[in-house]
């Protein structure tokens, strides 16, 4: 007949057929005959899509910075999608008669940008451009529900980020910083090493003048001791010597007595022979000459005798005439002498 037509849809379309403004049909990958008069097709793609992008922003300090990911999504309300959207078909059903369709890409697209933007211009270059993971986990939070994809009916399936890159100037003088950086650290790594050359080569300076420090005082500790062990001795010497005087000391003392004694023995000694001498000369006194003469010879011996007879004959030598004196005389009293 004139004015029908047969559609069909694949198995990750979803088709509204409306007749005279009110829904027949809905669902997935219908089939059927409709009047091009009086009906209308709906085909919304439930399928999984993804959507490159790439962003040129400005970081809070004014620098240009390049965002490039990717996202897919899928239109998880196709009712939703299709009440907002126009995506009728033609009446032959071939195209959409709208471009809403080929533009909801870049409605996704804006929708991410302005997370994306508002984020990299809160933030400085450096900073931005190590907010891969974080663009990340703030585009999977904010594009969840109730935000505006699951308003057009849209669920996001996943985001990545592959890069954030600088402008080629910026990051040859980032390049050229950091190879400045690393070049001071490779330089304060040599200081480094030169410094904990010279700390371990003064850390063992001080341990050998730690060692000879402690030497030398052990040697002065040794030194201290021997005197101390000296003075010890020359103390129990002196100490010995004190005795060894004082003994002298007490003996001098008690021989000083004793010969005091002595000697005042001694005097009274020589006093009483004194006396006794005086006392015998004061009787010899008062003898007569004759008497003392006999109590003489009567203690001499025969020796003595005849020699104070000689004397006697020598002092009267001028009264005797003539004198004979035998060799006998003489011959008895050298015996006497000579005898054991």
């Amino acid at each position: 007949m004139l004015g029908i037509q047969y559609f069909k849809a694949n198995s990750s379309t979803f088709v509204i057929k409306t007749v005279n403004g009110k829904v027949k049909q809905a669902g997935k990958g219908l089939s059927f005959f409709y009047n091009t008069a009086t009906a209308s097709i709906a085909a919304v793609p439930i399928n999984a899509q993804e959507t490159p992008f790439i962003f040129k922003l400005l970081t809070a300090d004014f620098q240009s910075v390049t965002v490039q990911g990717q996202v897919s999504y899928r239109i998880a309300s196709p009712e939703k999608m299709a009440e907002l959207l126009n995506y009728n078909l033609k009446n032959d059903g071939s195209t959409y008669v709208s471009e809403d369709p080929l533009k909801l890409s870049d409605r996704v697209i804006h929708i991410v940008q302005a997370i994306v933007q508002t984020k990299v211009q809160n933030t400085a270059l450096r900073d931005a451009l190590k907010l891969g993971q974080t663009l990340v986990a703030l585009l999977r939070e904010q594009l969840a529900e109730n935000s505006p994809l699951a308003v057009l009916g849209i669920a996001l399936l996943d985001v990545s980020i592959s890069a954030v890159q600088p402008t080629p100037e910026t990051a040859r003088a980032l390049e050229a910083e950091a190879r400045e950086a690393i070049l001071k650290e490779a330089d304060d790594a040599i200081y480094d090493r030169r410094k904990s050359a010279v700390e371990q080569e003064r850390t063992i300076k001080e341990a050998e003048l730690q060692t000879e420090l402690s030497v030398q005082q052990k040697e002065q500790e040794i030194e201290e001791s021997r005197i101390l062990n000296e003075r010890t001795i020359q103390r129990g010497k002196a100490e010995t010597e004190r005795e060894h005087l004082q003994a002298e000391i007490a003996a001098e003392t008690q021989r000083l007595e004793l010969v005091e004694l002595s000697s005042e023995n001694s005097r009274r000694q020589a006093d009483a022979e004194a006396y006794a001498i005086t006392e015998r000369m004061k009787a010899f006194r008062e003898l007569p000459v004759e008497n003392l003469k006999a109590m003489a010879l009567a203690k001499m011996e025969p020796e003595q005798l005849l020699a104070m007879a000689f004397e006697t004959l020598a002092q009267n030598a001028g009264k005797i005439g003539e004198l004979t004196i035998t060799p006998d005389l003489f011959g008895q009293a050298i015996k006497r002498s000579v005898r054991p």
